[in-house]
């Protein structure tokens, strides 16, 4: 009877074991978010970073880190050992409009590189601020980026750091990877936040960047929403850089074109003093 006894307690004791230490890598493989809202040139931007559970380590690599923004995903990003420092990133996206506090949220939704399973989320709350002075500075162009199987964008864009500009306009086209052909079409510019992070000359700009984001039809259908970068990086443009996403407003996850910021293949991004 001792013995089996013993023998119980002997088993109940391997299988705590057994869960604690299954408890302890799930909470091992995690992430953190932290965020920061502030004022940048006229608007709102919410700038964030996100961290693994052991950045250079086995098992701190993920082939996706989603970023949300109120459950709206605004970036996605891998955790790298290739990036300085590995397995972590930060980004800057203009804050959504007509609210006071954004949940920024990370959640893991690709592989761990020891083959974990994903699903961990990490947030962080800020509060918008809502004081921010209106920016200066507009945006012309448009040109050819190309990414051999995946996608062939074109655009042409006029738009105004503080959305006065009457004219203000995008068009999108692209054909992708089963050849396909798309088109959007911008109808109301939402929100911009310009900054200058480079030289933008000649001409001479108060800024070279610009994170806008609008709504407009999709292959002629009302109801999609375009989030873009745009970067001129002097002339003659062969350094220029953009990417978008656009995606069903109403289904955010319906993500029907999304293209990392890269250098332009051909054209020209100009940024300008503002008109006013």
């Amino acid at each position: 009877m001792h013995r089996r006894i013993v023998g119980l307690f002997s088993m109940v004791a391997l299988a705590f074991a057994i869960q604690a230490i299954a408890a302890g890598t799930a909470s091992a493989h995690s992430l953190t978010v932290t965020a920061s809202a502030s004022c940048s040139n006229g608007g709102a931007v919410i700038s964030y970073t996100a961290i693994s559970w052991n950045p250079g380590g086995t098992g701190g690599s993920n082939t996706e880190i989603d970023i949300l923004f109120n459950g709206v995903k605004v970036d996605a990003q891998p955790f790298s050992l290739g990036t300085t420092p590995p397995d972590q990133f930060s980004g800057q996206m203009p804050a959504p409009s007509d609210t006071n506090t954004v949940i920024v949220e990370g959640v893991a939704s690709g592989a761990w590189d020891d083959g974990f399973q994903n699903g961990q989320t990490s947030s962080a709350t800020v509060a918008v601020p809502s004081n921010c002075s209106p920016g200066t500075g507009r945006f012309t162009g448009g040109g050819k980026q190309v990414v051999v199987g995946v996608a062939t964008v074109t655009k042409g864009f006029e738009v105004d750091c503080d959305l006065t500009t009457p004219s203000n306009n995008m068009e999108i086209n692209w054909s992708d990877a089963s050849g396909g052909t798309h088109h959007f079409h911008m109808e109301n510019f939402v929100s911009a936040v310009c900054t200058l992070n480079g030289n933008p000359a000649p001409p001479k700009a108060p800024v070279n960047t610009i994170v806008g984001v609008g709504t407009g039809r999709y292959d002629g259908i009302e109801g999609y929403t375009v989030q873009f970068t745009l970067i001129d990086n002097g002339e003659p443009g062969t350094n220029d850089q953009a990417g978008f996403m656009i995606y069903e407003t109403a289904n955010p996850t319906n993500v029907v074109l999304s293209f990392p910021v890269m250098t332009i293949t051909t054209g020209n991004i100009q940024a300008h003093v503002d008109q006013r």
